[in-house]
C-alpha cells in the first residue's frame, strides 16, 4: 500500500457517476447546449418508462422464487462494484493498479451497469472533478437537487463540459486495451451483461419465468442501481458535514455510504481522490474497499494510494468543519 502526503493539482471537486453524454437512451452524443435548454426527449421518455417499470416490478416480488431475489441482489452488488472499483477508483482515479482478469472483470460489471462506457464515465469525472460546481460540471450541485440528481441526463452537454473535456489528458485510458474493447463493443456487452444474462440465469438454472427474471433482475436491479448512483451526485453534494474542507460542498453521508458500497464519504473523497478506500475508516461501511483488498490479497491487485494519518488530521484541523 502506498502512503502519500501530497495533493492532488485540480482533483479537488465533486464527484459524479455516470456523467456525460448517456447511452441509456442517449444525450446526442456530444452535441452543445448553445442557449436553450435543449431538453433531450428520448431520455425523459426512457427514464420514465425504466421507473414506471421499476414500480411495477415491486408487485412482482411475492411471486418470485428466493434465488431469485438473492441472484437480483448478486447483480446489483456486480453492477456496483462495476462503477466503484472500476470507472471510479480505478480508471478515473488510479487509486489503485489492477491485473488483466481484474480489469475484465469489472469492464464486463460496468457494462453490465449501464452509465457510459468506461472511457466516456472516466473523462467526465475527471471534468466534474477539476470544473466542480461550474458550468463545466456535468451535474453542476449548484443547479440544484434535481439536476445533480437525474436532470443532468434530460438536456444537452453544457458547452464547458465538452470544451473542457477536451483539454484533458485521457491517454492513460485510450492505452489500456480492455477499455477501448469494452468500448468498441459497448452496446452488445450491456445487452448481454445489463439485461440478457440478469434474465436468463434465473429461468434457466431454476425455473423462473422470464418476466419474473426481467422486472427483478434487469429493470428492478438497474433502476435502484441508477438512483443510488445519482445520489452521490446530489444528496452528497447537499446534506451531511464537512469534516475534511468546509469550503467545498460535497459532504459525508452514511445514507449514500451504504446504499452506493462505500462511496457516500463524499468530503474525504474530494479532499483526498486519489485515496483508494475513498474514506479515513478503511472497510468499514465500504463493500468496495474490501473487495480492493481481497483483489490484492488473491495478487489481482496492488499498488494502493492512501493518504496518511499525519495527511488527514491536518487537513481537519486547517480546513475541517469540526465534526467528527
Amino acid at each position: 500500500m502506498i502512503r502519500v502526503d501530497g495533493g492532488c493539482d485540480g482533483c479537488r471537486g465533486a464527484s459524479g457517476w455516470g456523467d456525460g453524454a448517456w447511452r441509456g437512451g442517449g444525450t446526442g452524443g456530444e452535441q452543445r447546449r448553445e442557449g436553450g435548454v435543449g431538453i433531450v426527449w428520448r431520455n425523459v421518455v426512457f427514464m420514465a418508462l425504466l421507473h414506471l417499470g421499476a414500480v411495477y416490478s415491486l408487485v412482482l416480488v411475492p411471486g418470485a422464487q428466493p434465488l431469485t431475489w438473492i441472484w437480483s441482489y448478486a447483480c446489483f452488488i456486480i453492477t456496483a462494484l462495476g462503477v466503484t472499483a472500476g470507472a471510479h477508483r480505478l480508471w478515473s482515479h488510479r487509486s489503485y493498479k489492477a491485473k488483466l482478469p481484474l480489469r475484465v472483470f469489472l469492464a464486463a460489471a460496468n457494462s453490465m451497469a449501464f452509465q457510459n462506457d468506461i472511457f466516456e464515465w472516466a473523462r467526465d469525472h475527471r471534468v466534474h472533478h477539476k470544473y466542480s460546481e461550474t458550468d463545466a460540471d456535468p451535474h453542476n450541485a449548484m443547479r440544484g437537487f434535481f439536476f445533480s440528481h437525474v436532470g443532468w441526463l434530460f438536456v444537452r452537454k453544457h458547452r464547458d463540459v465538452i470544451e473542457k473535456g477536451k483539454k484533458l489528458d485521457v491517454s492513460d485510458l485510450l492505452a489500456d486495451p480492455v477499455v477501448r474493447l469494452q468500448r468498441r463493443y459497448y452496446k452488445t456487452s450491456v445487452l448481454v451483461m445489463c439485461f440478457l444474462i440478469p434474465t436468463l440465469v434465473p429461468w434457466y438454472f431454476w425455473g423462473e419465468s422470464l418476466w419474473n427474471a426481467y422486472f427483478l433482475a434487469s429493470i428492478l436491479r438497474y433502476t435502484i442501481s441508477l438512483n443510488l448512483t445519482w445520489l452521490v451526485n446530489s444528496a452528497a453534494h447537499m446534506y451531511g458535514n464537512r469534516p475534511y474542507d468546509k469550503n467545498i460542498s460535497p459532504r459525508e453521508n452514511r445514507f449514500v455510504t451504504f446504499g452506493a458500497i462505500g462511496e457516500g464519504f463524499h468530503n474525504f473523497h474530494h479532499t483526498f481522490p486519489f485515496d483508494y478506500s475513498t474514506s479515513e475508516f478503511g472497510l468499514r461501511l465500504n463493500p468496495t474497499t474490501c473487495f480492493i483488498d481481497l483483489m490484492c490479497w488473491f495478487g489481482l491487485a496492488s499498488n494502493r494510494k492512501k493518504a496518511s494519518v499525519e495527511m488527514i488530521q491536518a487537513r481537519k484541523q486547517r480546513t475541517g468543519d469540526g465534526s467528527a
